[in-house]
C-alpha cells in the first residue's frame, strides 16, 4: 500500500479510502451488511494496509458509525487510522435536526464521536453545502469544533467551485481552519469536475476523495443497463438512475470493459487505477460488499496505465466533456443516497 499527504497537510493516508456506507443496516438499504458481515471487511482492509476509512451521520441513520467505530477499536490502535465522516442530512424529524446551523454542527459532531466511541475524528466533513445557513455561521462554528479537539482537520462536499472558493476566501479572512479536502463525485462516467472544481482544488492545496469511484457499481461491471436488477443494490438503488443513463454511459462501460479485457484486469480495478492517474491529491472512496472485491480495488494501484490505454479509455468520454453538466444539482442535494 503506497501512503500520500491529504493535500497540503502532513497527513498520510493510504491511496485508497474505504466507504463505509455499505456497512450497518440492513434496515436502512437492503444492501447494505450488518454489523457481523461488516466487520470481516473493515479487518482485511486493516490488513492490505489501508488506514484511511470514510462513513458519515446519516448512514444507516448512524449505525455506520457504531459498526466502523466498534471494528477500529477491536482491529487497531487509534493512532494507526485516519477516521472520516460528515455532517448535513437530516439525523431526525426536527427543524434543527438537519443542516449546517451551529447548532447542528456541535449536536452533530457529540452525536457521531458517541457513536464512534472516539474523541475526536480525523477529518469532519460538510456533506453538502447548507444554502439556507449564513456560510460565516457554518465555517465560524467547524471552526470551534477543530479548537475543541473533536477534530483534526475539516473538509467540504459536493459543490460548486464558486462555492469552495467563497468558503476559503472566509476562512482565509477569518483566520479560521480552513478545508483541506474535498469528496466530490468524480469517475470515468461523471468528470465536470475536471473542468473547475480539480483545477481549483490543486491550486488551492486540498485533496480530492471522489465518491462513487465506480458509479454505483456501472464501472464495476456489475450493472449491464441502469435499468438492471442484477444486483440488490441494483434493485433498489433508485438515484442512480438520476447520476446515469444508458445512452450516454454505456459506451463508456464498454470502452472500460474493452481496454480492461486487453490488460487481462478487472474493470473496476482499471477505473480506480484510471482515477489514480489523475493526479496524487487524489483518493478514491470506493464501497464493497465482497471481499474479493476489496482485494481487486487495493491492487489498482499496481495497474499501470501507458499513454496509449489512457487515450483509449478517454475516447469514450474526453477529459473536461460536458457529460457530467446533465446532474449537477441531483450530485450535490442529494437525500436519498
Amino acid at each position: 500500500m503506497e501512503y500520500a499527504a491529504l493535500g497540503h497537510t502532513g497527513l498520510r493516508v493510504s491511496c485508497l479510502c474505504l466507504g463505509a456506507m455499505s456497512y450497518g443496516s440492513s434496515s436502512w438499504r437492503p444492501w447494505i451488511l450488518d454489523e457481523e458481515a461488516s466487520r470481516p471487511f473493515i479487518r482485511r482492509a486493516l490488513d492490505l494496509g489501508i488506514n484511511f476509512f470514510d462513513t458519515a451521520d446519516m448512514y444507516s441513520r448512524g449505525e455506520s458509525e457504531v459498526v466502523l467505530g466498534r471494528a477500529l477499536r477491536d482491529f487497531a490502535r487509534r493512532d494507526e487510522v485516519v477516521v472520516a465522516t460528515k455532517v448535513f442530512f437530516p439525523m431526525g424529524e426536527g427543524p434543527n435536526d438537519r443542516g449546517l446551523s451551529r447548532k447542528h454542527i456541535l449536536h452533530a459532531i457529540d452525536a457521531s464521536l458517541q457513536r464512534l466511541g472516539m474523541d475526536h475524528v480525523d477529518l469532519y466533513q460538510i456533506h453538502r453545502f447548507d444554502p439556507e445557513t449564513p456560510l460565516e455561521e457554518t465555517l465560524e462554528a467547524l471552526d470551534s469544533v477543530v479548537h475543541a479537539g473533536k477534530a483534526r482537520y475539516i473538509g467540504a462536499s459536493s459543490m460548486y467551485a464558486w462555492q469552495l472558493m467563497k468558503c476559503l476566501g472566509l476562512q482565509e479572512r477569518h483566520g479560521w481552519h480552513r478545508f483541506v479536502s474535498m469528496q466530490n463525485h468524480y469517475n470515468l462516467a461523471y468528470r465536470e469536475e475536471e473542468r473547475e472544481m480539480l483545477p481549483l482544488c490543486r491550486e488551492e492545496g486540498l485533496g480530492v476523495l471522489p465518491w462513487s469511484p465506480l458509479a454505483r457499481g456501472l464501472l464495476a461491471g456489475t450493472r449491464r443497463s441502469m435499468h438492471s436488477q442484477e444486483t440488490p443494490r441494483a434493485a433498489s438503488d433508485d438515484y442512480s438512475r438520476h447520476l446515469y443513463d444508458d445512452e450516454r454511459d454505456m459506451p463508456v462501460v464498454e470502452r472500460l470493459r474493452h481496454v480492461a479485457q486487453r490488460l487481462e484486469v478487472p474493470p473496476a480495478q482499471l477505473a480506480l487505477a484510471w482515477l489514480m492517474t489523475r493526479g496524487d491529491d487524489i483518493v478514491p472512496i470506493p464501497g464493497t460488499t465482497k471481499r474479493s472485491n476489496l482485494q481487486e480495488n487495493v491492487a489498482a494501484s499496481d495497474v499501470l496505465l501507458t499513454p496509449e490505454d489512457l487515450a483509449a479509455i478517454d475516447a469514450a468520454v474526453p477529459r473536461g466533456a460536458a457529460a457530467g453538466m446533465r446532474y449537477p444539482e441531483a450530485s450535490m442535494k442529494m437525500v436519498n443516497l
